[in-house]
This record gives C-alpha cells, structure tokens and sequence, in this order.
C-alpha cells in the first residue's frame, strides 16, 4: 500500500511542477472545476498550449453558471481574454447557435450563447474568440495570431479535498497546483497545500485526504521549510542547516539550537538520531560517499524500472529523476495520452491528430502554403477553374496567383497566365500552371531563377543547344534599360474582375483624351493658316506690295 500511495505521489508531483513559469493572478474553485486567468500577451494557440501544459484547457462557456464566473475572474482587469471557443470550418454558419465555432473540448452545441451584435459572417472574419469585462463578457471575434490581454484556463479533476475544519484562532491558507490559492475555499484539487496557522502545519491534498507533512520528499521537498530526506528505512523526514534543529510539532519548521550534534559530524547534507549517536545522511537523489560525510549523485534513469509506463520517458535530475510525457503526449492521471493538438486549432484548413504529433491538409481547390505548413493557399492545378467566391458577395472572388479572373453567364472563372509571353527570362522559359521556369542554352549558367551567365571554360556556349528535350528558345527582346524581374517561384498575384474592368476604362478614357487634344490643335493651326491667307488677299486688293531692297 506505502508502495502504491509513493508511486502515486511521484505522479502527483509531475503535475505540480507544471504550475511554474506563468504569470498567474487569481482563480475560482467550484464543484470539481478550477478556473484560473493568466494576464499573459499572447496568441490564441500559445495561450492553449500554456493551459495544456498546466494538465487544463481555455475556458469553455456552456452554461450561465460559468459565464457568471467571468465577473470573479476579471472583474479587477481590464483588455481582452482568450476563451476556448473557434472556428474549424472555412466559413461561419450564420444560422447555428455557435456559428460554426467549436469548443476545444471538440463540442459543437452549448445551452448558451453570447456573441456580440454585429457578427462577421463572411469567410474572411476573425476565427477565434475573447471576451472582456468592458464588453459585458460578450463573445467578439478576434483574430487567432494577435496577442490578447491574457487568457483563461479551466481544470477538471477528480477526488478533491474539502477545507479543513479549524479550531478558534486558527486559519488556514491554501493553495492549489494552477499557482493561486486563498483562506476561502470550498474544494480543491490534489496537489494543492494548506499551512494551519499558528502552528504551522503543513498538508497536501490526496485521494479526498490531507496528509500532513512531512510527505514524499519528491512533492516540494516533502513541505520542509529546509530540506527533506529519506532515513535508512525509507522514511521522509526534515531537517535544517547546522545550528538548527526540527519543530517536533509540525515537523517541518526550523529552531535555533545552540548544542546541535550535527555541528561535529560536518556531514555535506544532513545528519539523523541513530541509537545512542547520529550519523550523515543524503538529500534524496543522493548517496553517501566512502568517507561517511559527503554525498554524490548518481543517475536514477540507468535503471530501466524507473519510468515504466507507456510513453513515459525519464529526465535525470540533480539529486533524483522525473518521469515527463513524450512530446506530443499529456498526464492524465497515471497515463501518458495522446494529446490532440487539433483541439487548439493549429490549421487553418483540416487537422488531423496522430499519435504524439499532427498534420494539416487543405481543402479542394487550396495547396499548403511552402512558407507556413500550417496554412492554405488557392491552387488550381490546371489552365482553368472556378474561382473561389464569398457565398456572401458573389461578385468578390479571388484566383490562385499567376491565374486572373474572367466573368461568365453562371459563375467566374481563373485562367492560367502565360509568363512566358512577358520574356521574364533570359534564354529559355516554360510555362507552368500558376507560375514559369527559366532554364539555359548549354554553357551558361542560371542565376537568380532567371538570367542566364554565360561559363568562363565554355567555348561552345553559342553554338548548340541543351539536347534533346531542351526548352525551346525565347528570342531576348529585354529593353536596353535594367528591368527587375519577378523571381519564378514567385506566382504573379491574380487579377479581380474590378481590377481588370478598371484597367479598360482607364485605358479609353485615356485614348479620347488624347484624341481630342490632337483634333483641338489642328483645329486651331487651321484657323491661323486661314487667317494669313485671308489677310493677303486684303493687301492685294489695297494695291500693296512688299518691296524688298537692292542692297
């Protein structure tokens, strides 16, 4: 039985060591539910994985019950929080009660809503949510790589503890794994610490029982003030530096003691009662060398009994060992599981959860982005298809790049661009799907994906081509002045309906400007001509004459 409640301990203390290393305010148990707020920046996903790491989940808020909790969360902050609830479709369902969001629990229904007036339905909006206390807690959207005020975390457990009775003029303060605690709490959930004061007695929270210290010095060293050690018969006990001994009340204080036998003994960590006499001993994790006064590590993971289960791997540590999850694995717990990291919306498009791991995929019509695996982009794949369109604005409508966009009768379609037929190239080029590729006559050498040098210890660069199956040769009509180039693998951005109708309209209004300026000035060099002309015939009439003179 002391077997099984040690081993059960160590496992308790994996997950205590999780509540380190963020920043934590406040938190509210209730039933076998704890909800904790972290005033950290940070994305959606980041603030899911710090809540996963902490053996919980972003809040959930499928009942009044917990929407009335946000009030004695965040009633003292200010901004905006992340809650567990997003996208997984491509665009929202306006009609459905969640719009099409889901919990990261993987629920699709809830028995409450609150989404703030003026939802964005379109397939462009916001894919994740926070509330804020300026707001009324009201569910806004909000885009799922910026950075909220902080973020909500809920836990559920099992067995917990209730509060401890205490006697008049004694109180007792708690605190729980999530890192915030209080005198006023009704249930708490193992792992959590109460100190009764004044005597200053220290308990941990175990299968619904407070065990007093000193426990299992692998749990915050057994509730030691100093240090915990384990005796020859494998029992945890404290002690304190030279010149101060145990507090045989609570077992856990240090005080003062002038005649300490430990003094003479110099052991390197602690010294115990042995009969009639007292001997050294070591802190956990370590052995006590030949001398009988020093101690030295040693490493528990060179023993393969250590950290048996599934998916368990062994971390040395000073002085002892830890048994952690393998990556992509959680604590539940005794186990090691899977942990679906779907469930913080990692892809943009369709997730799919592996053992330890995950991989995304796109929808039809889409390819995974080179620059971001965990993004889509359109793709067609072929010299023509149909455009992607808002179902909410047919007339907005989008193409993959090097494709632009044609108006039919029933729909729009994108029509794959010919690069080639713009010489980006200097030599050879061949067209592709969305895209070009440059290549080079035999002797010469790409450079920047598309010009062409020629090899210094080539002398038959101009005379051949590259062989059989060679790109067939692109005349080079570059203009003399210097062009920039688009790089090949960099697909020309798609053309919009508006886009191209604008282009035309400009082009026209251009080409009737300058006929009309052309016709105004022959109009007005006539006027002049027959002017002169007239003017002429006038001296004629007159008798007149221009004389010119002989010398």
């Amino acid at each position: 039985m002391k077997h099984v409640t040690g081993l059960l301990l160590v496992v308790l203390a994996v997950l205590m060591g999780r509540a380190g290393g963020i920043e934590q305010n406040s938190g509210y148990c209730i039933g076998n539910q704890c909800f904790a707020v972290f005033p950290d920046p940070v994305d959606y996903k980041t603030a899911q994985n710090q809540c996963e790491g902490l053996g919980g989940h972003l809040m959930t808020v499928r009942s009044s019950v917990s929407h009335d909790i946000f009030l004695i969360l965040l009633g003292n902050f200010t901004g905006r929080f992340w809650i567990g609830l997003h996208l997984t479709i491509a665009c929202p369902d306006a009609a459905a009660d969640l719009k099409g969001f889901q919990w990261v629990t993987k629920d699709s229904e809830s028995d409450f809503v609150n989404w703030a007036p003026g939802f964005d339905s379109s397939c462009s909006s916001p894919r994740c949510v926070s509330v804020s206390q300026e707001d009324d807690f009201k569910w806004i959207q909000k885009p799922c790589d910026e950075h909220a005020a902080g973020f909500l975390c809920e836990h559920t457990f099992v067995e917990p503890c209730k509060s401890l009775a205490v006697a008049e003029g004694e109180s007792v303060t708690y605190r729980t794994p999530m890192g915030f605690g209080g005198r006023d709490m009704l249930s708490l959930p193992p792992g959590s610490t109460a100190v009764q004061m004044p005597g200053e007695t220290k308990y941990v929270c175990f299968s619904e029982q407070w065990l007093q210290a000193p426990w299992s010095c692998e749990i915050q060293e057994g509730g030691c003030e100093y240090k915990c050690a384990v005796d020859p018969k494998h029992v945890p006990s404290c002690y304190c530096p030279p010149g101060q001994t145990i507090n045989q009340a609570n077992r856990v204080t240090c005080e003062t003691d002038k005649e300490d036998p430990c003094l003479l003994l110099r052991c390197a960590h602690a010294c115990y009662n042995k009969g009639d006499s007292y001997a050294c001993l070591c802190d956990h994790g370590f052995k006590l060398a030949q001398d009988g006064r020093s101690c030295v590590d040693f490493n528990d993971c060179t023993d393969e009994r250590q950290c048996p289960g599934e998916n368990f791997m062994c971390v040395n540590t000073v002085g002892g060992f830890q048994c952690v999850c393998k990556d992509g694995y959680k604590m539940t717990g005794e186990l090691c599981v899977d942990v679906d990291e779907c469930a913080s919306a990692p892809c943009e498009h369709i997730c799919t959860n592996a053992p330890g791991s995950y991989e995304c995929s796109c929808y039809d019509g889409y390819k995974e982005d080179p620059k971001s695996p965990d993004k889509c982009k359109l793709h067609c794949g072929k010299e023509e298809c149909v455009a992607e369109c808002d179902p909410n604005d047919k007339f907005q409508c989008y193409c993959p790049g090097g494709y632009i966009a044609e108006e039919r009768d029933a729909h729009t379609v994108c029509i794959d661009i010919d690069e080639c037929s713009f010489y980006y190239c200097d030599q050879n080029c061949k067209n592709t799907f969305g895209g070009y590729v440059c290549s080079c006559l035999r002797g010469y050498t790409l450079v920047d994906q598309y010009k062409c040098v020629k090899n210094d210890d080539d002398t038959d660069a101009d005379g051949g081509s590259e062989g059989s199956g060679a790109i067939p040769t692109i005349p080079n009509i570059h203009p003399t002045s210097p062009v920039p180039y688009p790089e090949p693998t960099r697909q020309p951005s798609a053309v919009t309906v508006g886009a191209l109708v604008g282009i035309i309209v400009c082009t026209v209004f251009c080409t009737v400007l300058v006929v009309f300026l052309a016709h105004h000035i022959l109009t007005g060099r006539g006027k002049m001509e027959s002017a002169g002309a007239l003017k002429a015939r006038e001296d004629e009439a007159h008798g007149l004459r221009h004389v010119t003179s002989d010398t």
